[in-house]
């Protein structure tokens, strides 16, 4: 079993200053180099996903920005890969599958943003593609979100999205457990 790193939309826009700031990226980010730092060191394939927002009336990722682009603390090696995708689940439409098949990776440590959105939709199309996925959950965050008029804050959205994974689509830990 192979198991490579990939890390979901840690781009500027999310940022602080970013056009769509999550609290906590930069804390998620800090994780995520930790993360880097231990596959790079065992030689573990690493998959970089950048998000371009291509939708009329996009706000953020917006293809020829300083936002879209993948933030410095994470910047790949030129011998790592980096896929562009226009959608919230990483395998639709790109090559990830296909690039992942080639290295022969059957496990997937997944982190970045957002929880609710990106990293749901791609550790559940994970699961349904065979993979076996490990969860950073503080290596990931999202943001408040409304329904019926209530604010449902940016932890809870997160919690609640990280309870629904663990178990059926991933185990879902910490930085630090993992990389013990």
């Amino acid at each position: 079993m192979k198991e490579a790193l990939l890390l979901i939309d840690i781009q500027r826009d999310y940022f602080p200053g970013g056009r769509m700031e999550l609290a906590g990226m930069e804390d998620a980010a800090k994780k995520a180099v930790s993360l880097i730092k231990a596959f790079r060191i065992t030689g573990k394939p690493i998959f970089f996903i950048k998000h371009l927002s291509v939708r009329p009336g996009a706000t953020f990722f917006i293809p020829g920005t300083l936002g879209a682009d993948i933030h410095a603390s994470i910047q790949p090696l030129p011998e790592e890969t980096v896929i562009e995708k226009h959608f919230p689940n990483s395998f639709f439409q790109t090559e990830l599958l296909s690039r992942l098949k080639e290295a022969d990776v059957t496990n997937l440590v997944v982190c970045g943003a957002m929880s609710h959105m990106c990293i749901d939709t791609t550790v559940r199309a994970a699961k349904e593609l065979g993979f076996t996925s490990t969860l950073i959950a503080d290596a990931c965050v999202t943001r408040d979100l409304k329904l019926e008029n209530k604010l449902l804050p940016a932890c809870t959205v997160h919690a609640v999205f990280m309870a629904a994974l663990d178990g059926m689509f991933a185990t879902v830990m910490t930085a630090e457990e993992y990389l013990s």
